[in-house]
């Protein structure tokens, strides 16, 4: 499962600037994503920015945040993070197409966390780690059509 990579692709009608601002609005995820429930930035950060920190809430079984750190940011172009000490990384990346945009949404998964944090997993999500990739793929498809809808009612 390391190294595993799963991604998901829409076309927006909407500009790549217009759909990365909306991406990188912490607090507006919650609005597309059927697991996170928004954040906020740490450590004085009040965006996008490689190195700046954020805390991710997530609304599943209870909720519960981990904290993340951006690895890529540019606006229109790529927005990039990894979870907790590097386990998983998520990136959107925007590529212009036609009058709209082109949005990729994937994540890999770098580190396989240990036993108890894979038991943990089915605590937390409802799924067990065997079915948390499918879960994820799901979670990114619903993700983007929600974005898809939102972007082109005008944002």
């Amino acid at each position: 499962m390391p190294g595993s990579t799963r991604e998901a692709r829409t076309h927006i009608e909407a500009s790549p600037e217009t759909v990365y601002a909306m991406v990188s609005d912490l607090p507006r995820m919650g609005e597309w994503s059927p697991e996170n429930r928004g954040g906020e930035w740490l450590d004085g950060a009040t965006g996008p920015a490689v190195g700046a920190k954020f805390k991710g809430h997530n609304k599943r079984k209870g909720g519960w945040s981990t904290k993340v750190t951006v690895t890529a940011a540019e606006p229109g172009k790529e927005l990039a993070f990894e979870t907790g000490k590097g386990e998983t990384r998520w990136r959107y990346r925007f590529e212009s197409s036609g009058g709209g945009v082109d949005v990729v949404e994937s994540f890999e998964i770098v580190k396989v966390p240990g036993a108890i944090a894979r038991s943990l997993t089915k605590v937390a999500t409802g799924v067990p780690w065997e079915g948390r990739e499918d879960d994820m793929q799901a979670g990114m498809e619903e993700t983007l059509r929600r974005l898809k809808s939102a972007a082109e009612a005008g944002g």
